[in-house]
Order: C-alpha cells, then structure tokens, then sequence
C-alpha cells in the first residue's frame, strides 16, 4: 500500500538572506494567522480545488486506502509563526486525510527556538527538527544577512533535546562569502560534537534569483561578493565533509545528506524515489506519478484565491513517458544507493546497454549488476555527471 507525503509551504522569514533564491518574503505577523487558515481551507477542499485546476485525481491523492505518514513544514520560516498555527494545520491534515505518521518535520531558524515553543512543537506531534545553522562562524552568518549567531545554535539544540525532540537535523551551505578551508573544518567539527542526527549540506548556487547571485553575475561588491570561495575551494569543502562526516559514523546516502543509521529523511526520500506527495500552500509543489503541479509563488495571491474558494495552483505538467525517465535518472542518481537498471528498461521498454557501459568505462558511472550508481567521489560534479548521462541516453535513442 502506498504512502502520502504532505509539504507545507511558509513562504515568510525574518529578513531575506543575501544569497536566497526562494520565493519568500519580510511580512507583518499579522499575515500569518490568515495564510495558515487559507492552508487549512486548501486542505480541507483539495479534492475540488485539484479538480477545477485540471489535475487529475489518482487514488494516490486523499483517499483512506493511501495515508499520510510524513509531513515537512518549510519556507521561509515557519518556526516564525505561533504553534497554535501550526497545530492548526496539522489538525486539518488529520480531519481530511487518513494519517499515520511517522515523521512530522519543521524547518527553524536557532534564533527562533525558545523552551515553550518546542514544548508545544512536540506536544503537537512533530518529532524531526531541521535547524537552519548554514555556518558556525558569525562573520560568514553576517556576510549572508543572517539573523542567528553560533551561540544560538548552542542554546537551540538542548532546548529541543530537553522537549524530547530526538532527531534534530542541521543544514549548512558551502560556499557562503568570507568561508575557508579553516573555517569549513571549525563548522563541521562543531556540528558533529553536537550530535545531531542528520546533516544536509549544499552547495553555494550562483544565479541571478538571489540579491548575492545577481551581484556576482553583475562583477558587483555589494553583499560581500568579492569574498566567495572558488568553485575548486567549494568542491574541497564538500569532499572534507564527506570523509569527516563518514569518520563521525554519518551515512551519506544522497548527494545532500548525511545521516546516523535509520534517520534519513524518509519525507525527502519521496521525492527522489519519485512517490506521491501533496504541496500545500503558496509555491507548494505537487507529485502524482503522472503529473505534477505547483501554487502560486505569490503569497498573497495565495490567500486571495482560496479565499475566494478558487484553486491556487498555476501549473499543471503531465508527466510523458520521455520526461518521466529522465526524472527516473536525475532524481534517482542522488541517491548514494543508485537506481535499479533493469527495473527501468522493462518499465520503460528501452535498452540503455550499450550507453551504460560507455560511461561505466569512462568512470562516469558504476554498475554493479542492476544497480546503477554516481561514483563517490565525483558527487561533487554529480549535476554535470547527470546531464551528460542524459545527453548520451537521448543520442542513443
């Protein structure tokens, strides 16, 4: 029997970090009360409001046969919002779907973290906290207009050990300007003494969505541009954190994420195994295995249209069997256990053969049996690795 997965979207943080290409913004907090009850009436007619968008309704989506078993609150910063609002939209969830849940996820910022606040956040049922750290260096925190500094790390994590939260997760960023080999190696090493059970880190992303991004494409100064690490010095952090993370006793087993034994995130397992999840919420994204849709970015928009009990969603893609191979690859490629060749040429009736054993010779690939994998050390470039897989698989054809 299959499982659900729900995402809910937060878009509102406390100030917009300098290198943040997400659609969220700095609101009032007198928005949040109304965009939590828009999610709650989104969740409450999902069914009518999918329908009326043209999405297609499998039994995969809201019926008693396919529960919910994980759920992520993200953003933005949905720490930022009263619990009440929280424990709002996860009743809506329980009134409207069968749910069973076994990972109830919330993104927060350290600074938010207070002892009533995640009394209330467990209490509730939410059992994994991912705590946006990005750095332990207070002048790379500032660089990247952070509102958090280490220490509130510090005091973040035994607040939430002692509200019994016992799978606590730690997102970094590699790259961020003012970083050094030094100061990547302070980073990890005091993440790791802080024992959280997950680790996820990314890489800087340079592009023209971020204020920082735009500044460096533009040869500007502003934002502390100039103070980036090289594209080399970033791929070093990353392969450090491999064989420090490993040397801790963590398991990668995705291109972003390190975890201790039984604790990987079995909500973002879904989505590079490709199984269904619902979005709900402004800029939520949706999966059904045949289609996929998204909400408006807007917020505000959000709100208005759900209000006005109209659908909120302002794409519908279906999913041909083309494209859903190549997300059969790029997706399922992230993940340090691999894909299952043979399962894919019968499910899609092609003969990737010949194309495989190309790449495997090139070291650009590894196969072993019908497991086809990334080489461990060429994570680093897996994007690039992915693109050329594709490329190759389309000449093929």
């Amino acid at each position: 029997m299959g499982k659900l997965g729900v995402y809910i979207q937060v878009p509102f943080c406390q100030t917009k970090c300098t290198y943040c290409n997400f659609h969220t913004g700095v609101v009032s907090p007198g928005r949040f009360a109304p965009y939590a009850a828009a999610v709650c009436r989104e969740i409450a007619n999902h069914r009518r409001l999918l329908e009326t968008a043209g999405v297609t309704i499998s039994p995969s989506i809201g019926l008693q046969g396919h529960p919910v078993d994980t759920v992520y609150i993200g953003g933005g910063t949905p720490s930022l919002l009263e619990p009440e609002l929280l424990a709002t939209m996860l009743q809506a969830l329980r009134a409207y779907f069968a749910c069973a849940f076994t990972e109830v996820t919330l993104e927060a910022d350290p600074e938010t973290i207070d002892p009533e606040k995640a009394e209330q956040w467990a209490a509730m049922g939410f059992n994994r906290i991912s705590i946006g750290t990005q750095s332990f260096v207070d002048e790379e925190l500032k660089a990247a207009g952070r509102m958090h500094r280490r220490e509130d790390i510090y005091r973040a994590v035994p607040i939430l050990r002692a509200a019994g939260i016992r799978n606590i997760s730690f997102d970094f960023i590699a790259g961020l300007p003012k970083q050094t080999h030094s100061s990547w190696r302070q980073s990890l090493r005091e993440a790791i003494a802080l024992n959280p059970e997950h680790i996820s880190i990314y890489m800087m992303e340079i592009d023209e969505g971020s204020r920082l991004g735009l500044e460096v494409l533009q040869s500007g100064s502003r934002y502390s541009a100039k103070d980036l690490p090289s594209e080399e010095f970033m791929a070093e952090f990353y392969e450090f954190a491999q064989a420090e993370l490993k040397s801790a006793g963590y398991l990668q087993y995705e291109i972003s994420n390190w975890a201790k034994p039984s604790f990987e995130s079995r909500h973002n397992l879904k989505y590079w195994q490709r199984e269904p999840y619902l979005g709900f919420g402004a800029g939520a994204h949706s999966f059904s295995a045949t289609q996929r849709w998204a909400n408006r970015h807007d917020a505000a928009a959000y709100v208005a249209a759900i209000s006005e009990a109209k659908s909120a969603v302002e794409s519908v893609d279906a999913l041909t069997p083309t494209l859903a191979l190549e997300e059969e690859f790029f997706l399922g490629l992230r993940q340090l256990s691999g894909i299952n060749l043979g399962r894919i040429e019968r499910e899609y009736g092609v003969n990737l053969a010949e194309t495989v054993a190309e790449l495997a010779a090139r070291g650009i690939v590894e196969k072993d049996a019908d497991i086809l994998r990334l080489p461990a050390g060429k994570l680093s470039i897996s994007n690039e690795i992915i693109v050329e897989l594709l490329r190759s698989m389309q000449v093929a054809a």
